[in-house]
């Protein structure tokens, strides 16, 4: 998780302020909808989740951790790992909603052992709505501190799950997600998983945060749904001059290090088309 920045929280930009796009999205049934601001399309983007530091010259849009204060003057998204656990958040998750940490038939949590990640149990509903309002109050914490939108991470994480978690798990959970980000007046990006289709979108999603679509060839699955609302983070140079090949005259697309360091580590790496 990003360690805390140092910026101050910036104005809020509006449709008025370049091309981001102002849409009325995503509340259920019952319920107004709210106007959001999406990501301005093919902006300058640096991809801070890992800690926050001034941006480059020419980045008007920047990811950053929600205990990092966002970048002043720009569009900032607020990083969220909605589906798994942060390591440094484990013993207070266990203290007061172990019951919310997806366990196996032997009574062990279930780990993504890339970055050692107990995965939240969204495999029921009363769970889901449960884990919604620890998770909503994060982003109604992103909101009061100046965040422009969300990026709810690990929607993936039924692969890692030994069958335990479903994608329809991830879609219901997102239904609950999405409506209270836009009530909060954010807009909710889809991070990664392309198996969602459309019904990220159906959902509430608003835009696409992708890693390495290049790479995968993946790109044009968020495109296609998203249209040029899409951010990609390629982590190497191939992949890079490949994406940038493909998209990157429509869409936001940045080489960033695969542990997104600052600027003074030894690994730090930004470039943008």
């Amino acid at each position: 998780m990003a360690a805390e920045g140092d910026a101050t929280p910036g104005p809020t930009p509006t449709a008025a302020d370049g091309d981001a796009t102002t849409a009325a999205t995503g509340a259920p049934a019952g319920t107004a909808s709210a106007a959001v601001t999406l990501p301005p399309v093919d902006a300058r983007f640096d991809y801070q989740i890992g800690q926050a530091y001034a941006p480059p010259s020419g980045v008007t849009v920047v990811s950053r951790d929600r205990e990092a204060a966002p970048a002043a003057g720009l569009y900032n998204i607020c990083y969220v790992n909605a589906f798994q656990v942060q390591p440094h958040e484990v013993t207070w998750w266990q203290r007061n909603h172990d019951d919310l940490l997806l366990r196996d038939a032997d009574g062990e949590y279930v780990v993504d052992g890339d970055w050692n990640e107990i995965l939240l149990d969204i495999s029921t509903a009363a769970k889901r709505t449960a884990i919604a309002g620890i998770v909503n109050d994060w982003i109604d914490g992103c909101a009061a501190d100046g965040f422009q939108a969300v990026e709810p991470d690990n929607i993936d994480s039924y692969y890692r799950s030994d069958d335990l978690l479903t994608l329809d798990d991830a879609v219901e959970y997102l239904k609950l997600l999405a409506p209270h980000t836009h009530a909060a007046g954010l807009a909710i990006g889809q991070k990664n998983t392309t198996e969602l289709g459309t019904r990220g979108k159906a959902a509430g999603l608003d835009f696409a945060i992708a890693e390495e679509c290049g790479r995968y060839d993946e790109c044009g699955d968020y495109t296609r749904v998203y249209g040029d609302n899409v951010i990609d983070i390629e982590y190497t140079d191939d992949a890079y001059t490949k994406a940038c090949a493909a998209v990157g005259a429509r869409v936001s697309v940045v080489r960033r290090d695969v542990d997104v360091t600052a600027p003074g580590s030894r690994t730090y790496v930004y470039r943008a088309c």
